[in-house]
């Protein structure tokens, strides 16, 4: 990706928060403390244990996880997470070259892997897709709604949707509002 407005992504990123499960301590600070300026909040620890903890009390809109790990790994912990939330983005940050597990973790359904060591263009990048992801979640998501109304209820909800410009959802939508207000 090239030609990526910092600033932009940046501003779409803040709106965000992030897990980082990372069991390397010196790694596990440099992408806290990096994430943290992308990030409206991030959550790190050392054991996928804890991670799942920390998944299930503030459900992450990113989870950034390793494969291998003492205890259980990061492709088990992706299972983990899958069966809570199957749509949770989960992006695998690992130093491994072991295909078997890199298959694996495919396998689960990770979103993204990206090889240590990391670069800044690799994170904007990273970042960049992302919130490409996160749009494209948020639009599957939108959800639109059908009504049947009496006949006379629908010509007045479409007369005074043509009279406004707007749609004959925003016209029942505030109706509703008014009614549940009331």
């Amino acid at each position: 990706m090239e030609n990526i407005d910092l600033v932009q992504l940046t501003s779409q990123t803040k709106k965000l928060t992030a897990l980082i499960v990372e069991d390397e301590k010196v790694t596990n600070e440099l992408l806290s403390s990096t994430f943290k300026n992308f990030f409206s909040e991030v959550y790190s620890t050392l054991d996928a244990e804890e991670a799942l903890e920390l998944y299930k009390k503030h459900q992450p809109d990113v989870v950034f996880v390793d494969i291998i790990m003492d205890g259980m790994d990061g492709i088990e912990l992706t299972r983990k997470i899958r069966e809570i939330n199957p749509k949770q983005i989960v992006i695998v940050i690992s130093g491994s070259n072991d295909m078997a597990k890199i298959a694996e973790s495919i396998e689960v359904g990770v979103n993204s892997f990206i090889q240590k060591p990391i670069d800044t263009k690799k994170i904007i990048d990273l970042l960049a897709s992302i919130v490409s992801m996160i749009n494209k979640k948020r639009k599957q998501q939108t959800k639109t709604f059908s009504i049947s109304l009496p006949l006379d209820l629908y010509d007045l909800v479409n007369d005074n949707a043509k009279a406004e410009s707007i749609s004959k959802n925003a016209v029942i939508i505030r109706a509703l509002r008014k009614f549940y207000d009331a």
